[in-house]
Order: structure tokens, then sequence, then C-alpha cells
């Protein structure tokens, strides 16, 4: 790629169109150094590709090589296929198991002609920008890693603690209430005893899944240890209405099932107990909050299986959770 780069670069001293075209890539080169995440820089790229080639449809997503799964960063335009008419696409080789695929349709012959034409430019705008795209899908995917959890895909404990403050902080400027869930599974242990660790996960997993179809997509949901998930529900009323998305993910999760054997098509199914406590309905001290709604999951469990436990002024916990 360097001698093909170092010929356009010849070309363009002879031909002023060439040289403009040249000068595009470094203006996007530059561009893209200013870009503060990933999405951004994919935006300034089809703003790029859009404003030199009238391109109106892409799709920058990421492809792990590891788990097979692809994971869509920008996608604008009309639906099209990467080996279909008139699409083009280029590839950013991270050497590690994230990959990113970009690609773009043309919509029709005379655009896909021109893109065409112009393959060597494009090729050198890509060799040009693919390290400060390696860099920015790096950086994704490390603070991915380092906040989330590995078996559930929810937030983790760490992104929890540094994040609850800034919940916190909003909800007190828009004053808002936010109520949080305490979720634990009945009789965690005895799936690991009676199982394994792999059967324990899909248990995990199938929990973190209901939980997630029964809120909001700005609501927190993270896994402190074990068997135990945090829920941030924003911006609701009261505990109330806290209580009443508890049951539904009670009863979601009450009804779903676990395969434990493929073979013989054995299905396992499980419980769980919710405690709940608000702020700043019920303290405007977050921690107290916090201890109250893991005080009440032990109230639930102690009152029985798929139970849910709401805090009352009058009660106190002396539990200490962060």
């Amino acid at each position: 790629m360097k001698t093909r780069m170092l010929n356009l670069i010849q070309l363009a001293m002879d031909d002023k169109t060439k040289l403009k075209k040249l000068e595009g890539i470094y203006d996007l080169y530059d561009q893209l150094q200013y870009s503060e995440n990933l999405n951004e820089m994919a935006n300034t790229l089809f703003e790029w590709l859009e404003n030199k080639y009238d391109l109106k449809s892409i799709n920058f997503s990421l492809f792990d090589l590891k788990d097979e799964t692809t994971s869509s960063i920008l996608k604008k335009g009309e639906e099209f296929y990467l080996d279909g008419e008139f699409t083009v696409y280029f590839i950013v080789n991270t050497h590690t198991e994230i990959n990113a695929i970009i690609s773009f349709n043309t919509q029709n012959e005379t655009k896909y002609n021109l893109l065409t034409e112009d393959k060597d430019f494009l090729d050198a705008a890509f060799f040009q920008i693919s390290p400060i795209l390696q860099n920015g899908i790096m950086k994704k995917h490390h603070i991915e890693a380092s906040s989330i959890d590995s078996v559930t895909n929810v937030h983790n404990r760490k992104y929890l603690i540094e994040h609850i403050h800034k919940i916190i902080s909003l909800s007190n400027k828009k004053e808002e209430n936010i109520s949080f869930l305490m979720i634990g599974i009945d009789r965690f242990k005895a799936v690991i005893d009676e199982f394994d660790y792999d059967i324990g996960d899909k248990v995990l997993i199938e929990l973190a899944k209901v939980i997630h179809k029964s809120v909001k997509d700005f609501d927190i949901v993270a896994r402190l240890t074990g068997d135990e998930f945090l829920v941030a529900l924003v911006n609701l009323k009261s505990n109330s209405e806290a209580e009443n998305i508890a049951k539904r993910i009670i009863n979601e999760f009450a009804q779903a099932e676990i395969i434990v054997n493929e073979n013989t098509n054995q299905i396992l199914k499980k419980t769980i107990c919710i405690g709940i406590s608000s702020f700043p309905e019920d303290s405007n001290d977050i921690n107290q909050v916090l201890k109250n709604a893991d005080s009440f999951l032990n109230e639930a469990r102690n009152n029985g299986r798929g139970e849910v436990a709401i805090y009352k002024e009058e009660d106190n916990s002396t539990i200490d959770l962060f």
C-alpha cells in the first residue's frame, strides 16, 4: 500500500482534481483524530462519504471472531447486504478478536461506477484512517470489558459504583424518584450443587434477559455478585410503581425454561425474590437506600419464594452493601 500511496501523491502533483481528492483524505484523517469515541468516528466517516459520493446507506459494525457475533455501531439509510449489488465494504483489522466491517451501498450503477473509478483513493483513505479506527475500537472494547459482566453482559458492580452518583445527581436536578430493585435467585446454590456452574450461568443469563425486557433502555441493570442483580429504575413516581415492575419480572422469570440436558430435554425452572427501596422517597442517603433494598431482599427470601418486600420508613438496616 505504501507504493500505491506514493504513486497517488505523484499523480496528484500533476492533476489538481486528484490533489483535491488526496487533500480530502487528510481532511478526514484530521477530523477523526478529534473524535471522542467510535460512534463519533462512524458518523464523521458517514458524513465524509455522503459529501464525497452522495452515499445514503452505510453499516459500520464490529465482528467478534471469538463469539462470531456482530454488533452495530452505525446504520444509516436503506437495508442492504454485504454481498449485494452496488455494495462496497472495507475491513479494519485490529489484530485482536474484534474487527470492524464498514460497508456502504451506492443504490445505483452510476454511483457504483464512480466509487470503482475512485477505488485507489478509497483504499488510500481507509489505509490512512485505519490506525485511528483501530484505536477507537480498542478503546471501546477496553471500556466495555471493564464495565460489563462477562457472563450476563449486563453492567458489573464496578460500573454501578462509578455511575450511581451521576444518576443521583441527575435525579436531583429533575426532581425524579429512582427505585432500586435488589434481585436474588432463590436457592441458587442448589443449582450449582445439583448440576454445575455452566447451568448456573444459563440461569443467570436467562434472568438478565427477563430483567432487560421488563425495564426501559435508560434504566441500569447490574450484576453485583453471585446470583444478585441491582436494577436502578429511573423516573418512577413511587415504590408502588416499582413493585408492579418487580412482580412482572418475578412472573416472567418463573415461566422461563432453562434447558439442563438437550438430549433428554430436561428443563429447569427457578424463582427470584426482590427487595425495593427508593431515592429520595425512602432516604436522601443513597447508601442507606441500597442497604434498605438489600435488607428487604433478605426479608422477601424469608417470606418464601417469588416474593417482593418494599422498604417502609420505620424499617432500618445495618447491612453494609457498598
